[in-house]
C-alpha cells in the first residue's frame, strides 16, 4: 500500500500505541509441541497468515528468507493494481505481479489479488475516462486480468475502498461511481464469469468498528447483494492501527456480523503502529479475534520488516529492520497456536462450463454463452458478436427450461424463465462489424439448454 492510498482515512503517525482503551490482555503462554511459524500455525485452524511483496524486494535475501519461512499466502503489494497491470489501454503487462505470483507458488504458497477496480492508482489514460467509455474499459480491465490468472488466485479483492469516511456511510465520489450505482455489482459479475474459482472480495479500510457509518455502509452493502445474488464470497478488512485509530473494543463484532451475512472475512494489510508489550497486546487481540468467528478464513500482515512497510516511522509490523523477530511476532504465534474457534468450514462446488452458439446470419449476429454451472445455480455469461455490418441494437432469445434468473447485468429482459428476450443497453447496443460485446446473468437452478439466439435490430 502506498502512503498517499491512506492519506485522507488515517491520522498522524504515533509509534506509541494505547492500549488503556481496549483493556489489558495478557499474552498467551506458549502451547506444547507448537507450530514454530506463522503459516504453520494459522493452518492448525485451517486457516492462513499471509504477508503483501513487493517484486523489487525479491532479490534481498533476508526479505525472501523470511518470507518463504513464515508466510503461507502472498499480496503483490502495488504489482496488480490497475496502473501496473494495464498501464496504456489494451495493452496488459504482468511481469512484476508474475514474479510474485511464481515466487509464491514455487514455494507452495497461495496467492490473493489485490485489486481489480479502485478509485486509486489508475493509470493516466483510464483517469481521463468517464462514463459509458469508462464502465467499459473498468470492466474489460477485470475481465482481462482475473481471466489471465484464472486458477492461480485463491481470492480477488475485486473492488477497494468504494465507501467514503464520515458520518454519512454512503458510497465514495469517483469517476467509476459516477459511471452508476451498479458499478461495483458489475464489477463482480465480470470477476466471476471471468474466474469461477477464486474468492470475490470487498476491500476497505476504517471499517473496524461496528458502530462506525461506514461499517454500517458496506454492511449493507454485502448484504443486498447477498439477497439478490450478486457473487460476493468474502469481506476484507485492512485494519491499520495506531494510537489515535487503535483496535475497537468491537473488532470481533464486526468480523462475527459480517460472516453471519454468509461471506468469509479477512484482515487483509494489518499493521499496528508501536512496539513492546503494547504493540504485542494488540497485535494479539487481532489474531484473537480472528480466531473467535469461525468464517474468519486469515490474516495478512501489509508487508514483512518494519523498513518495508508503507507507516515504517511507526515500526508497525513482526519484524525489525534486521530481520528479528519482535515481541508481536511472538504474542501472534502464541495465540495463533493457542487457537480459538472452530476453523472454516468448506463447501464443495463442482462448476463446469459450456459453450453453445448459433450462428450469424448475413449482416446478423452471432450469440454465445459460456456457462459456469454448480449445484445450486449458474452464471451465464453472452457474448454479441457483430455479423458483416455493424449493429445498431441486438436482441438475444433464451430458453430457460428448469432454471430461475436471479439478477443480471449489461441488458434489459422480458422476464425470468421460460423463453426471456434481452435487449441492449445504451452503452452496448452499437457493435461494429466483426466487434463483439458481452451481458449476463446469473440463476438459480439448471442452466443448461439456454440456445441462445441474436437478431439485429
Amino acid at each position: 500500500m502506498k502512503l498517499t492510498s491512506k492519506s485522507v482515512a488515517l491520522f498522524p503517525i504515533i509509534a506509541t500505541v494505547v492500549t488503556a482503551a481496549i483493556g489489558a490482555t495478557l499474552i498467551a503462554a506458549p502451547v506444547a509441541n507448537a507450530a514454530t511459524t506463522l503459516g504453520a500455525a494459522a493452518q492448525q485452524s485451517g486457516r492462513y497468515f499471509g504477508t503483501a511483496v513487493a517484486a523489487n524486494k525479491l532479490g534481498d535475501s533476508t526479505y525472501v528468507g523470511i518470507l518463504n519461512r513464515e508466510f503461507d499466502m502472498v499480496t503483490a503489494e502495488n504489482e496488480m493494481k490497475m496502473d501496473a497491470t494495464e498501464p496504456n489501454q489494451g495493452q496488459f503487462s504482468y511481469g512484476n505481479a508474475d514474479r510474485i505470483v511464481n515466487q509464491a507458488r514455487n514455494q507452495g504458497k497461495r496467492v490473493r489479488g489485490h485489486a481489480l477496480a479502485w478509485h486509486s492508482q489508475q493509470p493516466g489514460w483510464m483517469q481521463n475516462m468517464s462514463g459509458t467509455a469508462l464502465r467499459n474499459a473498468m470492466l474489460n480491465h477485470v475481465t482481462q486480468v482475473a481471466t489471465y490468472y484464472r486458477g492461480k488466485i485463491y481470492a480477488w479483492d475485486v473492488v477497494n475502498e468504494a465507501f467514503a469516511d464520515g458520518s454519512g456511510g454512503g458510497r465514495r465520489d469517483s469517476n467509476l461511481q459516477r459511471t452508476g450505482n451498479d458499478w461495483i455489482e458489475a464489477a463482480f459479475r465480470a470477476a466471476r464469469a471471468a474466474d469461477s474459482g477464486a474468492k470475490l472480495c470487498y476491500n476497505d479500510y476504517n471499517t473496524d468498528d461496528w458502530s462506525h457509518a461506514k461499517t454500517q455502509g458496506v454492511y449493507r452493502m454485502v448484504q443486498d447483494f447477498k439477497s439478490r445474488g450478486v457473487p460476493i464470497d468474502c469481506v476484507g478488512f485492512q485494519s491499520h492501527f495506531n494510537s489515535n485509530s487503535p483496535v475497537p473494543s468491537n473488532y470481533q463484532t464486526t468480523l462475527q456480523n459480517f460472516a453471519n451475512l454468509g461471506v468469509d472475512v479477512q484482515i487483509t494489510e494489518l499493521d499496528i503502529e508501536g512496539s513492546g508489550s503494547s504493540q504485542a497486546q494488540n497485535y494479539q487481540r487481532v489474531t484473537q479475534a480472528c480466531l473467535a468467528v469461525a468464517r474468519c478464513t486469515g490474516i495478512t500482515v501489509w508487508g514483512i520488516r518494519d523498513t518495508d512497510s508503507w507507516r515504517a516511522s511507526g515500526t508497525p509490523l513482526l519484524f525489525d529492520g534486521s530481520g528479528n523477530k519482535k515481541a508481536a511476532y511472538n504474542s501472534t504465534l502464541d495465540a495463533l497456536n493457542a487457537g480459538g474457534g472452530p476453523g472454516p468450514t468448506t463447501t464443495t462446488t463442482t462448476t463446469t462450463t459450456t459453450t453453445t452458439s448459433n450462428g450469424p446470419g448475413p449482416g446478423g449476429c452471432t450469440a454465445t454463452v459460456s456457462l459456469n454451472q454448480w449445484n445450486e445455480g449458474f452464471v451465464a455469461t453472452i457474448k454479441v458478436t457483430a455479423g458483416s455490418s455493424a449493429l445498431s441494437g441486438w436482441t438475444v432469445t433464451t430458453t430457460l427450461s428448469n432454471a430461475t434468473v436471479t439478477g443480471s447485468w449489461s441488458a434489459n429482459r422480458s422476464g425470468t424463465s421460460g423463453t426471456v428476450n434481452w435487449t441492449n443497453v445504451d452503452y452496448n447496443g452499437n457493435v461494429p462489424a466483426g466487434g463483439s460485446t458481452e451481458f449476463g446473468f446469473q440463476g438459480s437452478g439448471n442452466g443448461s439448454g439456454l440456445n441462445p439466439s441474436c437478431a439485429a435490430r
